[in-house]
């Protein structure tokens, strides 16, 4: 489709692997420039040096809102401007039963999955409302649409980013700034990775464990999928979408599976009584 993000700006939180390599990777492919953050300071200047004279890293922790306003800065300064701010630096964070979970990794996680998505909405919108255009495209989760899909406080955070993007968009779309967010599955990436495995560099085999229990048929979903939605989501080919929670699950939110659906064989219809057929 050629240039898609020709001319376009973007800011991406966690670059260092996964969704936000991936996307960083797919956003300079597609003629963007991108400033990339990320605590991986090691993998984020590699990716950086990867793009060359389209990409600049610096270190971004989302706990820390001065880091989230550095990197805003960083890409208006280096690149002129910031079209694209796409808050997606995540971790699995607290696990467990609801009455052992720590109040401390309670706060931590959410400092991670909310705060740090709060401060990069605030300040993508403190530098796209006086140029009067922008797309901010956040991470939640399909843990952030259904209850039982991740640990407890990752799936408050999630429902909350659900929440933030609808309330931002509401507010910021006078501005001519969408606010969006995309709600994946378990995808093939080094979090996963470690999850399924133990092993955050085990992406193959964390692939054949996910495609045997896809909705979709020997498919599993991967970092490459949700860097596609994000660059959607960022283009202008998204222009009058805002507020939208973009799923990237193979149906599992719609409730697809691999098993069968209920009633899925043929017999005559189901009436009172225990009556059959018309």
């Amino acid at each position: 489709m050629g240039k898609r993000l020709a001319g376009k700006v973007a800011a991406i939180t966690g670059a260092g692997s996964g969704f936000g390599a991936a996307a960083a990777r797919l956003f300079v492919r597609e003629g963007g420039k991108v400033a990339l953050g990320d605590i991986q300071e090691a993998a984020g200047a590699a990716i950086a040096a990867e793009l060359g004279d389209g990409a600049v890293f610096v270190r971004c922790d989302v706990t820390a809102e001065e880091d989230v306003a550095a990197l805003v800065e960083t890409a208006a300064q280096a690149f002129g401007r910031l079209d694209i701010m796409f808050n997606n630096a995540g971790i699995v964070g607290a696990v467990g039963p609801i009455d052992t979970t720590p109040a401390e990794e309670w706060k931590a996680t959410m400092d991670v999955l909310l705060n740090g998505v709060f401060y990069g909405v605030k300040h993508a919108a403190r530098v796209m409302k006086p140029q009067g255009s922008g797309s901010i495209v956040s991470m939640s989760s399909t843990a952030g649409i259904l209850g039982g899909l991740g640990p407890h406080t990752y799936t408050a955070a999630k429902h909350a980013v659900v929440g933030l993007t609808k309330s931002a968009a509401a507010e910021l779309g006078r501005f001519g700034i969408r606010v969006n967010c995309i709600s994946p599955a378990g995808m093939a990436t080094p979090m996963v990775a470690n999850v399924v495995t133990d092993d955050p560099t085990a992406i193959e085999e964390t692939k054949k464990a996910l495609a045997a229990n896809s909705p979709l048929k020997d498919r599993p979903g991967l970092a490459e999928d949700v860097a596609n939605a994000a660059l959607w989501l960022a283009s202008d080919e998204s222009g009058y979408t805002s507020g939208h929670t973009l799923t990237t699950d193979a149906g599992l939110t719609t409730g697809a599976s691999p098993n069968p659906p209920a009633f899925n064989q043929y017999q005559p219809m189901i009436r009172e009584a225990g009556r059959s057929g018309l």
